[in-house]
């Protein structure tokens, strides 16, 4: 599997993610964001972590109209497979490629630890290795972490089977960091081809960090 895993100034995560799955067996490239093409052959496209541009303006505004966002919506309209994390999810709301938007933690500070999350949703190849309402464990990093979708949108989500994760305690009951619509903490489209979500699955793949949950969520994509 060739998975290509996109860098703007201020990407921080790309080298975690490459090593992410690596250790999975794939072939993995980083992308400059002034490419104005994918790589032929690539089977995923991973919008990495980290701030892009510095979150000036607002996290993901001057991202999505770097060359490769170009590409990225030709490839994710035609079928590609496209994972967003953290910063990554924030980039493709601001590109439209997935809906609602992420605003600034309701609490207004930078979260950074381990959380529990709740799978809604397990038809889709991101979370088929995981069971409906599993809790995992997964690193949170965000300061802009605040998913927000209007009610239509919200009910819009839910009747296509598009919310994946909801932020809850180790029993799955719902315990929410930032204030997050409904508690969710990860979206994907209509068509279920590009997923975005706040934690990190990237960081969660050896038991030595704290959670091996992120490696199944990754797999996920290599049986698809």
């Amino acid at each position: 599997m060739k998975v290509g895993i996109i860098q703007f100034p201020g990407t921080n995560c790309e080298y975690d993610t490459q090593h992410a799955f690596a250790s999975l067996g794939c072939e993995t490239e980083i992308l400059w964001h002034k490419n104005d093409t994918i790589p032929e052959g690539t089977d995923l496209v991973v919008v990495a972590g980290g701030f892009s541009y510095g979150d000036y303006l607002r996290s993901g505004a001057i991202a999505k109209m770097s060359p490769i966002m170009k590409a990225l919506k030709t490839y994710a309209h035609a079928g590609g497979k496209v994972l967003g994390i953290c910063n990554g999810f924030q980039v493709l709301t601001e590109t439209g490629l997935l809906p609602g938007a992420l605003k600034r933690n309701e609490g207004l500070h930078f979260i950074s630890r381990h959380h529990y999350l709740k799978v809604v949703d397990n038809n889709n190849e991101f979370l088929r290795h995981c069971e409906s309402n599993e809790v995992v464990n997964i690193p949170i990093a965000h300061h802009d972490g605040n998913f927000y979708i209007d009610a239509a949108g919200l009910e819009e989500l839910y009747a296509n089977g598009q919310v994946l994760l909801q932020y809850s305690d180790r029993n799955g009951v719902i315990d929410n960091p930032n204030g997050s619509v409904d508690s969710i903490a990860g979206i994907c489209n209509r068509e279920k081809n590009i997923f975005g979500l706040m934690p990190h699955p990237e960081r969660a793949m050896e038991t030595l960090l704290g959670s091996n949950d992120g490696r199944r969520m990754l797999e996920g994509f290599l049986s698809a």
